[in-house]
């Protein structure tokens, strides 16, 4: 397991940033890890980099105790503000980085040139970085994170300040990582961009996962459009066994609350009841609904009161 916490908490002073985090994270996977403001979610974070100690429960990362400098030295890190000296030039703060991981991790020129490629700034190695722009800091801090091929890579808001094709880049970056084997856990209120690009998501609110599980999981079948012809009105009544049933004019049948494992059953009803299929629209929820259903549309206001 890449990750694992039970019972995870964090408390400063009298506030309760983390309360009961219990979660896994699987080797190979891009994990999302979303909330609103105040959630617990930077908390979490830090706890598993070894940035703060937990007040009560615990959890491994790559195997070890949480904070472990072995296990550290293996996981690259985008923390969602940062800055790099204005008077380096891009390939030197990467020198930098490759020599405090230090582990033998590979910092030829060839190495680091390439993964400046990676993130579309080969062109600008050799310039300073006080003269990038918000959206170059950020892809040369995914670089600095994807140094040395780590085990695990963290994202927080790795997106939040590139325009559409740069989000689109950035989405290409994190599937290769993890088709070479990376596993990536991204932290990001972006939902469209986790519905993306994750395999699976935990929803947490005030430090406790609400919900976890991979996307087809969790999000089910909303609803789907079936246009079919020839369909009797037994064929219909039989249809309601897997949901609400409408039908319009145009030959289109909607079937609503249906879960996503019952669409082929759906057609088959049709089928063997003498009817012809022309088309299959399956829809489903967004991670949008999905985290409004569970969070409640509270946001900030409602996650304040408690974590950080």
């Amino acid at each position: 397991m890449i990750i694992e916490t039970e019972s995870l908490a964090k408390r400063y002073g009298r506030t309760d940033a983390l309360v009961d985090l219990t979660m896994r994270v699987e080797p190979g996977e891009v994990f999302g890890f979303l909330g609103p403001n105040g959630a617990g979610k930077t908390t979490a974070v830090k706890l598993f980099l070894g940035l703060a100690r937990p007040t009560r429960g615990g959890g491994t990362v790559l195997g070890a105790p949480l904070g472990d400098r072995a296990a550290r030295r293996r996981i690259g890190y985008l923390p969602e503000l940062f800055r790099y000296q204005p008077w380096l030039r891009a390939r030197e703060v990467l020198e930098l980085h490759g020599r405090l991981i230090g582990g033998g991790v590979d910092r030829s020129r060839k190495a680091i040139d390439r993964v400046l490629e990676d993130v579309g700034l080969g062109h600008r190695a050799a310039d300073l970085v006080g003269g990038f722009s918000k959206g170059m800091q950020q892809r040369l801090g995914l670089a600095v994170a994807l140094l040395g091929a780590p085990a695990l890579v963290v994202l927080d808001e790795p997106t939040s300040a590139l325009d559409p094709v740069g989000r689109a880049d950035v989405r290409a970056i994190i599937r290769r990582a993890r088709d070479a084997g990376t596993t990536v856990f991204l932290n990001s209120h972006l939902l469209t961009e986790v519905e993306r690009v994750c395999d699976r998501v935990a929803i947490v609110d005030r430090g406790r996962v609400l919900a976890e599980g991979r996307l087809d999981d969790l999000l089910g079948a909303a609803a789907v459009r079936i246009r079919a012809t020839d369909v009797p009105s037994d064929a219909m009544a039989a249809l309601e066994r897997f949901g609400r049933v409408a039908a319009s004019d145009d030959g289109w049948l909607t079937i609503s609350g249906i879960a996503s494992s019952e669409i082929p059953d759906a057609v088959a009803t049709i089928v063997a009841a003498g009817g012809r299929i022309l088309a299959v629209d399956p829809g489903r929820a967004t991670l949008e609904d999905r985290y409004f259903e569970l969070i409640g549309g509270h946001g900030e206001g409602h996650a304040a009161r408690g974590a950080r």
